[in-house]
């Protein structure tokens, strides 16, 4: 086979390899980000963090959120609802900075396969 063809090849394994990775990563940290409480399950993101700081900063002791399955649910405190939320969200996404940062420490640099 012709050296070019094959270096071609290798580079284009190693985006596919490297995008699997990547993928598998990226559904790991949406897995992280499930939180279940009171027989409720939610998605912890930004919006959900924000609406709960809101009615947090408004004063409000109690809502109703619904949940990933439209299930309302009463949350009685919503400081500590928060304070699991964001424990959720920030160990979710140091999780997957930390493991992103590694994939691609351990992968051979791009740069270093185009001079190829």
């Amino acid at each position: 086979m012709d050296e070019r063809l094959e270096k071609a090849l290798d580079f284009s394994n190693y985006m596919v390899s490297l995008n699997n990775s990547k993928r598998f990563l990226e559904e790991n940290f949406n897995q992280d980000l499930i939180y279940y409480f009171e027989g409720c399950q939610f998605t912890v993101n930004k919006e959900l963090i924000s609406f709960c700081q809101i009615m947090l900063n408004r004063g409000q002791d109690e809502i109703v959120l619904v949940d990933d399955n439209n299930k309302p649910l009463l949350i009685e405190s919503v400081e500590e609802f928060l304070d699991k939320i964001l424990n959720v969200y920030f160990t979710a996404s140091n999780k997957y900075f930390n493991s992103y940062t590694k994939l691609l420490k351990s992968k051979k640099s791009i740069d270093s396969m185009v001079e190829l």
